[in-house]
């Protein structure tokens, strides 16, 4: 079984390769590809992963390579974790939100919105060299920002079985059982179920089961004592009990834009920061002798990234019909919400395919910030597959984080200008 990693020369390419050592006995690969545009780091990553691989005893070959075509040839599964620009373009758009007094940040806002219009037709492109190269095979998209990016796949793309997914779930998750550890109740993480709902990174957590049974009201206890006390200061406990709902933490900045804001205390800037954590990073990797990722992988953020990803190849590949919490089109599973609309959702993953769980819609309360932002998605995947300015006009005058109205025009310009490079479809 042959697996494609476009983007193999990212830093967080060694921890992949721990979870595909880890599932030896349920995943029989035997071949993962390494793609990246950039030799060097591709050099670095690949060779280190390499030697992981050799000490676990060669379970399977790493091939390397920049060609694309070659990488997807006959593979089985297709993962994408690319950055268009690296993470220099990230920077500029953490700025380009600062600069104009926005929220600058790499997925929500001005500077999520860049990040999809350089992406979008990336990702469209190897789910074109899928089609002709891979038939039938799961393109599992973990590239920033995944419900955009997968808004597009399922347009665009829609005869190319594909799948979005974030590691926030899995980490509300194990955090959510870390808390009930501390009140005395304790389950493995297969034991437990998150119910949530939204978009990818605009989702609200509203149960949660251990073994069938129902812990939402423990969960909610221990998260408003955590407000009460002090422990926690991203909420307010007014929004948090009237919601009984616990908001994915990218909604604090449409919650609190004015407290975002002045956070914003760059430079440096996140990217800054993890331009640093990856400079020493990949430094490690190189390291001739090293076959284990260093300790200061986990500053670099994805936290559970591994487990995520080889967990639902597993699933899929041995139709065990888990549930995971996914990016996809959600069919009809939330009534009155028009099905095609891409949804981060519970959902069975077997070899059938990825079924989303039918569930209730959100409260208006919730329901309405996600419309919006829906409606900016929508019009963001038609600026980035057409070069279509008007359309890019519209997503950042719809979007709640965006200028105001008199703004856009300079904004948008500012934006097409700096990532000039990576969108010729603006400039053609």
């Amino acid at each position: 079984m042959k697996v494609a990693v476009i983007g193999g020369g990212s830093s967080y390419t060694p921890e992949l390769i721990n979870g595909f050592l880890a599932r030896l006995d349920t995943f029989p690969l035997t071949e993962l590809w390494l793609m990246d545009i950039l030799p060097e780091r591709l050099e670095i990553v690949g060779k280190f992963a390499q030697r992981m691989v050799k000490a676990a005893g060669s379970p399977f070959e790493v091939h390397l390579t920049t060609d694309q075509r070659e990488a997807v040839r006959g593979a089985s599964y297709v993962t994408t974790q690319l950055r268009v620009g690296w993470m220099a373009a990230r920077r500029e758009d953490e700025y380009l939100g600062h600069r104009h007094g926005l929220i600058g940040q790499e997925t929500t806002g001005v500077g999520g919105m860049a990040k999809a219009l350089r992406t979008i037709p990336v990702v469209l492109k190897i789910a074109s060299d899928m089609r002709d190269l891979a038939p039938g095979a799961l393109l599992v998209n973990f590239t920033n920002p995944a419900g955009l990016v997968t808004e597009a796949l399922s347009r665009y793309a829609a005869d190319v079985p594909s799948v979005g997914v974030c590691n926030v779930p899995i980490t509300t998750k194990m955090n959510i059982l870390k808390r009930l550890a501390e009140q005395g109740i304790h389950a493995a993480p297969e034991q437990a179920e998150l119910n949530t709902l939204g978009l990818n990174h605009l989702t609200w957590h509203r149960g949660f089961k251990i073994e069938g049974e129902e812990m939402w009201g423990q969960v909610m206890q221990g998260f408003v004592a955590d407000i009460k006390s002090g422990k926690n200061h991203e909420w307010d406990l007014g929004t948090i009990e009237s919601l009984n709902m616990m908001p994915n933490y990218y909604l604090s900045y449409f919650y609190y834009t004015d407290r975002k804001i002045a956070e914003q205390t760059y430079p440096p800037s996140r990217a800054d920061k993890v331009m640093e954590i990856e400079e020493k990073l990949f430094a490690q990797y190189a390291e001739p002798d090293r076959s284990t990722p260093p300790e200061g992988l986990m500053q670099r953020g994805g936290a559970y990234y591994s487990t995520v990803a080889t967990q639902l190849l597993n699933a899929h590949y041995n139709d065990l019909n888990e549930t995971h919490v996914v990016n996809v089109p959600h069919r009809g599973a939330i009534p009155g919400w028009p099905a095609d609309w891409v949804l981060e959702i519970p959902s069975k993953i077997g070899r059938s395919g990825i079924t989303p769980i039918p569930a209730e819609p959100l409260p208006l309360a919730c329901f309405g910030l996600l419309a919006q932002i829906k409606a900016y998605e929508l019009l963001t995947v038609e600026a980035a597959v057409h070069g279509d300015r008007k359309a890019a006009y519209q997503a950042l005058l719809t979007h709640p984080l965006g200028p105001s109205a008199d703004k856009v025009g300079v904004v948008l310009d500012d934006l097409l200008t700096t990532h000039k490079k990576y969108l010729p479809q603006f400039w053609s």
